[in-house]
């Protein structure tokens, strides 16, 4: 008898091979031949013995990305782009000798481009350059653009299908149009170049970049963000990123009828930001956070008094009372810097109706968490997470950054008590942005906070165009924020809307 409870023996045809000795496969019956037992990759399950059938649209896919060059990272200007450049090169240092560049600044560009025409045609008759009226009025907006604007970059803010502009370093700019990303054919002098306008964009919002501060947060006029890190830290030159927000205001009815949610969701959103629900959205890097803070703040009630908190005021709000404050940096000595904490605590005192932060990421949470727990229903805020559930374990994180000296349970509870609705953003592959969870914020059953699904986005195909495709549902169940919709009159629309 061996040690597993069988008897040893010489092993016959019907006994079992010895430990670690391996036999081939065999069917009951004939045996099978290697290669049909084991088929090779070009070929697919069903096919007849002997025919190949092609790799698949998806594997074919995987091998041009493979094959795709590297190098369609430039794209210079060309043609009529190209010669007006190049003769401006020629006239700017002329111009500038002629022009007082104090007096220059004092005009809008309007006003600049009618006193620098008799001077522009001045200047090419002395290079011996005629141009023809397009031509002429395209070096004048360049000009002008180069003075008084942001150079090249002013072309690129112009167009309102550019959603988002990249700068890596002088001689490559790329775009994002529909969610697509494209090289812009676009490039900077040279690196010096590139840096003055980057100054130019920093310094009208009283911040500064150079080495000793190579990362700086701004703004446009318009409101568009922008970031800019310069050398040491960007090796390829100075990098600048800016992102646009639309001239005309978003709505909640616009982001439904373009696909980013249903018409059930967008009249849930509605009574929530009517309701003064506490709103937190979720979600990544450029999936639409803000856009969406924007829309739903438009069903604020005129008569309450907003505050905005942000790094960089990008908000938008359409409300009469309402208040944007921003951060300040420190000053070269490292001195004097405002955090977004020190501006919530203050905003406490100023008799907000609601606050709103543009993005936490910190310690400020903590008395976020508080202002919604102490009469200051419908605040909201944004933060980067990718599921609803990991935006309160992210919240849970950056309460216990502040280092105050509470249990977890504790911050759990305050969590749950003061949060109604997380609202799940998402921007998918085909670079459509849409809203994938409307999450309710329950309460707690022992340390765990209990959530239930009011609206998802179910996947269901990609199509020829590359699409994707899914249904908004609605999960069928009862809001647990019906008692504070019908304080305000809109639990019926609210409970139909979610069933």
């Amino acid at each position: 008898m061996s040690a597993f409870g069988r008897r040893s023996g010489s092993g016959g045809a019907g006994s079992r091979p010895a430990f670690g000795v391996a036999r081939p496969m065999q069917s009951v019956g004939t045996p099978i031949d290697a290669g049909t037992q084991f088929p090779s990759l070009d070929t697919l399950p069903g096919a007849e013995p002997g025919s190949e059938i092609p790799l698949s649209d998806a594997m074919t896919r995987l091998a041009d990305r493979q094959a795709a060059s590297g190098e369609a990272g430039s794209n210079k200007p060309e043609g009529f782009e190209a010669s007006v450049h190049k003769i401006k090169e020629q006239v700017l240092p002329r111009l500038l000798e002629r022009v007082d560049p104090e007096a220059a600044a004092t005009l809008t560009k309007d006003e600049l481009a009618e006193e620098f025409r008799p001077i522009i045609g001045e200047v090419l008759a002395d290079l011996k350059i005629t141009l023809n009226r397009r031509e002429q009025f395209a070096l004048e907006k360049v000009l002008v653009d180069e003075l008084l604007g942001l150079g090249p970059l002013e072309e690129l803010l112009a167009d309102p299908l550019i959603t988002d502009i990249m700068v890596n370093g002088p001689n490559q700019v790329y775009i994002e149009k529909k969610g697509r990303l494209t090289i812009a054919p676009v490039v900077f002098r040279d690196e010096e170049h590139l840096f003055q306008i980057a100054q130019r964009i920093v310094s009208k919002v009283g911040r500064r970049v150079d080495q000793t501060t190579p990362l700086a947060d701004a703004r446009l006029a318009d409101g568009s963000r922008v970031n800019v890190i310069v050398p040491p830290l960007s090796l390829r030159g100075t990098a600048i990123s800016i992102r646009k927000f639309s001239a005309k205001p978003i709505t909640l009815d616009m982001m439904a009828s373009g696909g980013s949610m249903s018409t059930k969701m967008a009249t849930a959103l509605k009574i929530a930001g009517a309701s003064r629900f506490n709103i937190i959205i979720s979600g990544g890097t450029g999936s639409g956070k803000t856009t969406m803070l924007n829309a739903l703040s438009k069903m604020i009630d005129p008569g309450e008094r907003v505050i905005t908190i942000e790094d960089a005021a990008e908000l938008r709000l359409q409300q009469p009372h309402w208040l944007p404050l921003e951060t300040r940096p420190p000053n070269l000595e490292g001195k004097g810097a405002i955090t977004i904490r020190d501006l919530v605590v203050n905003a406490l005192r100023m008799r907000p109706d609601r606050i709103i932060l543009g993005e936490i990421r910190g310690p400020e949470c903590f008395d976020m968490l508080a202002a919604m727990n102490t009469g200051h229903d419908g605040s909201m805020c944004t933060l980067h997470s990718n599921s609803p559930r990991e935006a309160l374990a992210r919240m849970e994180n950056m309460v216990l950054m502040s280092d105050i000296k509470v249990p977890k349970e504790a911050i759990s509870r305050q969590i749950a008590d003061s949060v109604d609705l997380i609202i799940q953003v998402k921007r998918l592959r085909d670079g459509s942005r849409r809203i994938t969870n409307i999450t309710e914020v329950i309460g707690m059953e022992g340390p765990v906070i209990v959530t239930q699904e009011l609206f998802k986005f179910e996947f269901m195909d990609e199509g020829s165009d590359g699409m994707i495709q899914g249904e908004y549902r609605a999960m069928g169940l009862r809001p647990y924020t019906l008692d504070k919709a019908r304080q305000f009159g809109f639990d019926q629309p609210y409970l139909e809307s979610c069933l």
